[in-house]
């Protein structure tokens, strides 16, 4: 563990736990199961309940992130512009469920709550691009974009 992390927090203090996690996130990119066990040491609490803290927020992933991670809106103007439909051809093309990252790690697969792009449903990002309106036919476009080798 990156000792710059823990010189932050008061040992033994487990009050600090959600902010360490976010700590090691955002220097990883994830929690590394090694990692945990060096929080879950420093804090003073058992490995399962640390474990439990970051599986039970959203905020928190175990698993790294793809190269590319596209995000399907799930909102009620996406529902009802039947984003469940773009959602199942993401996962059929990509071979993946939502929150799950392909084994190339060029994708990783997440639906959110709402994306604030309603007029233009049903909306996906990639990254940080918008793609709205978008039709089951433009799914392997889209994701050929990002698969391609940047120049």
């Amino acid at each position: 563990m990156h000792k710059q992390i823990f010189e932050k927090y008061p040992p033994k203090d487990k009050s600090v736990l959600i902010a360490i996690l976010q700590d090691v996130q955002n220097h990883f990119g994830y929690l590394p199961e090694t990692e945990l066990q060096e929080v879950a040491d420093f804090v003073g609490l058992p490995l399962s309940r640390v474990y439990g803290v970051a599986t039970f927020y959203n905020q928190f992933r175990l698993t790294p992130l793809g190269e590319n991670v596209i995000r399907v809106c799930r909102g009620t103007a996406c529902h009802v512009s039947n984003s469940a439909n773009i959602l199942f051809n993401l996962e059929s093309a990509l071979n993946v469920k939502a929150g799950q990252t392909t084994r190339d790690k060029k994708f990783t697969l997440e639906t959110v709550a709402c994306i604030g792009a309603c007029s233009i449903a049903p909306v996906i990002t990639v990254n940080e691009d918008y793609f709205g309106k978008v039709a089951v036919k433009e799914i392997p476009n889209i994701l050929k974009k990002y698969s391609t080798p940047k120049k």
